[in-house]
């Protein structure tokens, strides 16, 4: 496309993408002390434009510049500086579409369920809505034999077409396939990886080349993958960044030796610790809900809040994964990671901006001023079998995986205190489990009673029943609502407590993306607020390794509940005795 523009004008641009082929930017050409506006139309046939990749991250902001840090010092990762190379022609558009750069996504351990349920259906539906870079191709690496078709025809059982349900999709499918490629090797195999490298730089075609390895395997061989990636598959001129899987660790001592033998390879940057449920859409509107409405963020304190309860049940047992399970339990595998990344969130203050280190530092301040768990605000429980409706279900030991005896918690009910100006005195409950009567995930806010209160006579004697509450439903069927109390119709003075209730399918009928989506994203993107940084880490395990070696050093026995029923009685003795009612009693 020949340039309108004269060669020796300096030129600032500001970029205006749409989903439509034709392309109208905005250029500022600036001669001298002059500055005048030029609006330029041009289109680009056959290349409808990446309608994100070149805008701005998920937070609002413009996309991450790749750091100079992002890759080894010393090492073929290294850059030779952080300063901004001289582009080309009069169109410095800074995606790969025009720069020739390329994506390039491995998964690691491509053939486990995780890579087939989610990340490969994810990474289809990020091509399906266009939000990948025209110059991209999926790797698949396992022990598992198989060819390129075999991929193809594994990964294409679980892609779908739920997005819009539009008539192109099978076209998109079949495109999105194509750029699908395997490559079988061991593990910790050096000379596999370097087998992938050359795979992945035949199809890179000599282009400028970004990496990003998804470890979709057990933690025991992160370690084994992360040195044979970086030292033979790592990019040569572009970024090479790491997605990993929790667990992070069983405890603080394995969680540092772990963060330390990545470190050995990687920087920090290039480190995507993901924990799923922090890209969820209604763990992401939390900070929007308090920090964009005054309503909500002055009453953001231990004046107004008397408690908060964060609570995930799931209503099916292990179904086969006790093996893993019982090496973890719910207090690891759960509690330590979802929801206090949750809880983080919820109590920290205003950070600086919406950029990912000022939210990460404050949600560490948060964990580092909480006060230590202790066991007598804690109770486990182990579901038991229980046949209801003529349907039969097993114990937790009944798993065949499950080794005999084991008192691994698959039920945890905890109250955690946050000891600082905010929050002093105020309850955190947290109740996670297995085999319970729902499946739901949730955080509600209690509010705390109006004070000389003109209508508790029509109350009674309970006055919990006339507490507002914020809830935050996460899953299933996404809604915030906020209970309050009003006059029902009539002659009478009858109170009723009602929702004021945004259902996110009746106001947005469009597909919510799955958290996956969101976080593949956002590590393509090099934006980091959604995943864990080190130090993060740490504060979170320091909380809860004591709590977890004094349980299995006292073996302490799990309270036993029936399949399929609200957990055991001790959740409720616990939440009595900071006086506070569990709020999904009434709700189901």
């Amino acid at each position: 496309m020949a340039s309108i523009l004269c060669p020796s004008l300096t030129i600032v641009t500001s970029y205006a993408f749409s989903n439509e082929p034709k392309l109208v930017s905005k250029f500022t050409a600036v001669t001298g002390n002059s500055y005048s506006p030029l609006w330029l139309s041009c289109t680009r046939p056959g290349n409808p434009a990446r309608n994100h990749f070149q805008l701005k991250s998920s937070n609002g902001l413009p996309q991450n510049a790749v750091s100079s840090n992002d890759g080894l010092a010393g090492s073929s990762l290294a850059k030779e500086d952080g300063k901004p190379q001289p582009l080309e022609g009069p169109f410095p558009f800074p995606d790969s579409e025009y720069t020739g750069s390329n994506l390039s996504i491995t998964v690691v351990g491509a053939s486990g369920d995780l890579a087939k349920k989610k990340i490969f259906p994810a990474l289809f539906a990020l091509f399906y809505e266009d939000w990948l870079p025209e110059n991209f191709l999926v790797f698949g690496f396992a022990r598992t034999k198989m060819t390129d078709e075999e991929l193809r025809n594994m990964i294409s059982k679980t892609l779908t077409c739920r997005i819009d349900k539009r008539e192109n999709c099978e076209d998109k499918m079949d495109q999105f396939l194509k750029r699908c490629f395997y490559h079988s090797g061991q593990y910790n195999s050096e000379d596999h990886f370097s087998e992938l490298d050359s795979k992945l730089r035949e199809k890179e075609g000599g282009k400028l080349s970004n990496r990003l390895f998804y470890l979709s395997i057990p933690p025991n061989i992160f370690v084994d993958v992360v040195r044979c990636a970086s030292l033979k598959a790592s990019s040569k001129d572009g970024w090479t960044r790491v997605i990993v899987e929790k667990p992070f660790g069983r405890d603080s001592e394995s969680s540092s030796e772990l963060t330390k033998s990545l470190k050995q390879y990687l920087t920090e940057d290039q480190i995507f610790r993901i924990d799923h449920y922090l890209g969820k859409e209604l763990v992401e509107n939390l900070s929007v809900l308090r920090f964009s409405n005054l309503v909500f963020e002055p009453l953001w304190s231990r004046n107004y809040i008397r408690n908060v309860q964060i609570i995930f049940s799931e209503d099916f047992g292990t179904e086969g994964r006790g093996g893993y399970f019982d090496h973890y339990g719910i207090i690891r595998d759960i509690m330590q990671n979802h929801l206090l990344q949750i809880l983080a969130l919820f109590a920290m203050e205003t950070p600086v901006s919406l950029a990912a280190e000022d939210i990460r530092n404050e949600k560490v301040k948060v964990l580092r001023s909480m006060r230590p768990l202790e066991l007598e605000n804690v109770v486990v429980g182990q579901y038991k079998g229980h046949s209801k409706g003529g349907k039969s279900h097993p114990a937790y030991t009944d798993d065949p995986t499950v080794p005999k005896g084991s008192l691994t918690p698959t039920f945890a009910a905890a109250a955690l205190f946050i000891d600082n100006a905010r929050w002093d005195g105020v309850p955190f409950l947290m109740k996670a489990g297995k085999a319970l009567h729902t499946k739901r995930a949730e955080i509600r806010v209690q509010f705390r009673h109006v004070p000389g209160n003109l209508y508790k006579r029509n109350f009674g004697t309970d006055l919990d029943k006339a507490t507002n509450e914020l809830v935050l439903r996460v899953q299933p069927d996404e809604a915030i609502y906020l209970k309050i109390n009003n006059k029902v119709p009539g002659l009478g003075m009858r109170l009723d407590r009602s929702d004021l209730n945004l259902l996110f399918r009746a106001r947005y009928p469009r597909e919510i993306p799955d958290a996956y989506e969101r976080l593949l994203l956002d590590a393509i993107e090099g934006e980091r607020r959604l995943f864990i940084r080190s130090d993060e880490l740490d504060a979170a395990w320091a909380l809860f390794t004591p709590l977890l070696k004094e349980i299995e050093n006292k073996k302490i026995a799990p309270e036993l509940y029936p399949y399929g029923s609200r957990g055991p009685v001790g959740a409720h003795y616990l939440s009595a005795k900071h006086n506070v009612r569990w709020g999904d009693l009434g709700e189901d």
